[in-house]
């Protein structure tokens, strides 16, 4: 398999540097070895940061996504909900912390106002009656998963190619040069290579060990960080706690549903990450004097990503930079192989901009980046992914027969059908989880106890599920859910995870046999 750039990493950045080099012209194909945004891309809170959550430990960065949220209001609005954001500070907070922020923000060219706290409790009733400070910031939330699936649908139109389950093994190389990919079908177990002009690593918190195949080395820490969902939005901006970062700080409000978090836990390994009842409970009790109803609020279920951190930007976690870093590893004596790492999702754009110039100055391409000033395509198979959308859109229009396969988040057949044609069946059979990260499907207060049934039925009638490929795929979804779920069982979540362990455990036997 020939190409000119092969993208290894399927997050936001990857996505974003597939499509950025396809609009210059050049050819690429991306990989991952599970799928896009399976990693910390789609494990945040969503926020399209205005800046000033890095004014006062990183104005480098607060102004990049003071720049970054700019361009990407203007030209991907059908991902963003412009929400805008208060910070607010309550009784005991710093005060010099307060006093500061107004001009630190001001400094970083973020458009930030002062907020009667009065009027604030009155625009936003959930937060605390001991709020003593507010201002108000140009945050909004971002759908992750709708932007990565939009980016890979615009580069893939235009000639570049995608392939998820798709391992890297290893690199060929001859004196400082990549000759091959070494790549493993993760479905099939099929060897084989791609062989390009320029190797890019956009790993995320698995760039280290992509560098380690070439030779090179990226000296890396890891932060788990874990968030919550409620069951319900409890505020129409982003909430900030006005203090130094911390644990529970942030809730950010999308579709029907906030998101609470996050703390930062050092972790050595990125096997096995999961949020700890540990985590979900000081998220809880630092977020209460911000937005006290996070006290008694129901969750659906809890996740965690993985922050990658490069090592020696800071005295700790919470203070590392979020800076953009590019390596083009030539002090390694490597020609062809180049790193993006860092960052954050509200800058993947830039990232992916930097990245891109530099593999068009290497293979001597002039074509200039559009993605500043180019409109993000929406593609049509996607909009089951946007909350919301699929309500308003099921009850103004849908065919006789249509039915719900999802009812909490409302995805029908037809829904279904749209995503499954954009898969190519004979190399790529997409199951539950391929599915439901391109939708709403499962993600809704049932977590998968319903609509997996009758999706997995579905796919049988469709004669894309033979034999027991449907009982596996039950289960690897489930797996997914009830791994977020075990951390916030109580009251009525805890009811109804005993109805699904019963429905799919003691009815259907799911947790026996292979």
């Amino acid at each position: 398999m020939r190409t000119q750039v092969l993208i290894i990493g399927g997050g936001a950045t990857g996505t974003g540097l597939v499509r950025d080099l396809a609009l210059r012209g050049v050819d690429c194909i991306l990989v991952d070895t599970r799928d896009l945004n399976a990693g910390a891309s789609g494990a945040n809170h969503g926020l399209l940061h205005s800046g000033g959550r890095y004014a006062k430990s990183d104005p480098h960065s607060a102004q990049e996504c003071k720049e970054e949220g700019d361009i990407l209001k203007k030209l991907a609005p059908h991902v963003i909900e412009d929400t805008g954001g208060f910070f607010l500070a309550v009784e005991g907070d710093d005060e010099k912390y307060i006093a500061d922020f107004e001009g630190l923000c001001r400094n970083a060219t973020i458009d930030v106002a002062k907020v009667d706290p009065k009027d604030a409790m009155e625009m936003e009733p959930a937060i605390s009656r001991k709020t003593i400070a507010c201002y108000s910031v140009p945050d909004a939330n971002i759908d992750p998963f709708r932007l990565g699936l939009d980016n890979v649908s615009q580069a893939v139109s235009l000639g570049s190619r995608f392939m998820r389950r798709t391992r890297l093994a290893g690199f060929d190389m001859e004196n400082g040069t990549i000759t091959a990919a070494r790549m493993v079908n993760m479905r099939t177990g099929e060897e084989f290579k791609i062989v390009a002009d320029q190797y890019v690593n956009a790993g995320g918190a698995w760039a280290g060990e992509v560098a380690a195949m070439a030779g090179a080395e990226i000296g890396m820490l890891y932060a788990k960080g874990t968030l919550l969902i409620t069951h319900d939005r409890l505020t129409k901006r982003v909430i900030n706690r006005l203090r130094p970062p911390g644990d529970g700080d942030i809730l950010v409000p999308g579709g029907t549903v906030s998101i609470l978090g996050t703390t930062s836990v050092r972790v050595d390994s990125l096997d096995n990450i999961q949020p700890t009842i540990a985590e979900v409970d000081v998220n809880v009790e630092q977020g209460m004097p911000m937005v006290p109803e996070l006290a008694t609020t129901r969750y659906i279920r809890a996740y965690a990503g993985v922050r990658p951190l490069l090592t020696g930007t800071a005295d700790s976690d919470r203070n590392a930079s979020r800076g953009v870093a590019l390596m083009g590893h030539e002090r390694e004596g490597l020609k062809n192989f180049i790193s993006i790492t860092g960052g954050k999702l509200t800058t993947y754009r830039l990232m992916a901009e930097m990245a891109g110039d530099l593999v068009c100055e290497r293979l001597g391409v002039s074509a200039s980046c559009l993605t500043r000033t180019e409109p993000l395509p929406a593609a049509d198979p996607w909009m089951w992914s946007d909350p919301g959308h699929a309500a308003r859109g099921w009850l103004e229009k849908h065919d006789q027969g249509d039915v719900l396969l999802c009812e909490c988040e409302m995805v029908p057949k037809s829904g279904v059908d749209r995503m499954l044609g954009t898969f190519d069946m004979s190399k790529d059979k997409p199951g539950l989880k391929a599915l439901g990260r391109r939708s709403r499907v499962g993600k809704g207060s049932c977590q998968g106890t319903f609509c997996s049934l009758r999706l997995t039925s579905y796919l049988y009638d469709k004669d894309y599920l033979h034999g027991d490929e449907g009982v596996r795929n039950l289960r690897e979804f489930l797996e997914e859910r009830w791994k977020g779920q075990r951390t916030i069982l109580w009251g009525m979540a805890e009811s109804q995870a005993e109805l699904q362990e019963a429905f799919y455990c003691g009815l259907m036997g799911i947790e026996l046999g292979r």
